[in-house]
């Protein structure tokens, strides 16, 4: 009778990571113990410490696994799209609710200070989401720095997820989610592409989001523009 083969490391890591990944979505992470994990994976326990030092360390695997099969969608999607940014940004805001919402155990490690900071699956998110808001301000629409307009929109949608992930889901607000952005998108954007005689800060968040772009000169005076329009875009916003 052949031999089966013996399992890698990696093949090993991944059965224990695909486990536990379906325990926190079907159970919560109560259910991700180790006996449970490695009966799921087909493991014996001290392999899970062995792969990652302790639970903590393999929520954070599990955590990284699942949100770079998210991400990985939403690089795909930003490379392709065209069209109204606007209304991409609205979109993909409220995919990441659906995500928070559809994940809460896992959204819970996400957003918890201090972890996945070093996240590679965070941090191209984090970019993927920077450059819809770059869109917008190029396109004249945004009144607002574009970190500013980034940490507004990241506030309000992890807040929403948090406030809807507290209240029984028979009873939660469905239109919360569109009041709130529309809020923010209000204090953000402008009403139309700027013409000569919008108001500097919205003329100055377009040309600072094109200053890369900006031909004839060097890296150096590039950064210097960038950070002239930055100084001013923060004293105009308030």
């Amino acid at each position: 009778m052949p031999r089966r083969p013996t399992p890698t490391r990696t093949d090993s890591r991944s059965a224990v990571i695909e486990a536990a990944a379906r325990l926190l979505h079907d159970q919560g992470a109560g259910a991700v113990t180790t006996r449970a994990v490695a009966q799921a994976a087909g493991v014996q326990p001290p392999t899970i410490f062995r792969l990652f030092g302790d639970k903590d360390g393999l929520l954070e695997a599990v955590a990284e696994h699942v949100l770079a099969g998210y991400v990985a969608d939403k690089t795909v999607a930003v490379t392709t799209e065209d069209g109204d940014p606007v209304e991409h940004l609205r979109a993909a805001w409220h995919t990441n609710i659906d995500f928070g919402l559809a994940n809460p155990d896992l959204y819970g490690l996400l957003v918890t200070p201090g972890r996945l900071q070093q996240s590679p699956a965070m941090a191209t998110g984090n970019d993927v989401f920077r450059t819809r808001v770059a869109r917008v301000a190029a396109a004249g629409l945004l009144r607002v720095s574009e970190a500013r307009a980034v940490d507004m929109l990241r506030a309000a949608g992890n807040g929403v997820v948090l406030t809807l992930l507290t209240q029984p889901e028979a009873g939660r607000d469905p239109a919360l989610a569109d009041a709130l952005l529309d809020a923010v998108m209000a204090r953000i954007l402008t009403t139309a592409p700027a013409p000569p005689t919008s108001d500097a800060a919205t003329l100055a968040v377009a040309l600072r989001a094109a200053v890369p772009e900006l031909p004839a000169l060097t890296e150096a005076e590039r950064g210097l523009m960038s950070e002239w329009l930055a100084r001013a875009i923060e004293r105009l916003q308030g």
